[in-house]
Parts: C-alpha cells; sequence; structure tokens
C-alpha cells in the first residue's frame, strides 16, 4: 500500500514525498510553516494525506472493488 494512500502518515513519510529531509519537515512544523495541515496527537505528529495529494495534484487513490 503506498503511503499517500492511507488516511494519515508519519511525518517521516510525509517529507520523503516532499523530497525534503525529515529534519527540515519537523523544523517547518514548529515554526507553522508545513505546507499542508499536521495532526498532534500526544507527542506525535501525523500528517493527514488529502492535504498532502491535494498539494502535490494527485488524484485520491482508487478504492479497491
Amino acid at each position: 500500500m503506498s503511503p499517500v494512500s492511507r488516511p494519515t502518515i508519519t511525518v517521516e513519510e510525509a517529507a520523503a514525498v516532499l523530497g525534503i529531509s525529515k529534519s527540515s519537515a519537523y523544523a517547518a512544523i514548529k515554526r507553522n510553516e508545513f505546507p499542508t495541515p499536521v495532526i498532534k496527537i500526544g507527542g506525535r505528529y501525523v500528517v493527514p494525506t488529502a492535504p498532502l495529494r491535494q498539494l502535490l495534484g494527485v488524484d485520491a487513490p482508487k478504492e479497491a472493488a
């Protein structure tokens, strides 16, 4: 399953999709400059994939029949 087909992905996975380093992604989150919404759950961050796909201009994955 492609990371972008799940509802949320880790910051590390989102960084890889965006072509940036993990540390750059976390720094952008800390500065409130990450290009998509980020959800903080306890001490962990996850990135919703729908806004990430929209940012990249990628269609939503097709549902399995």
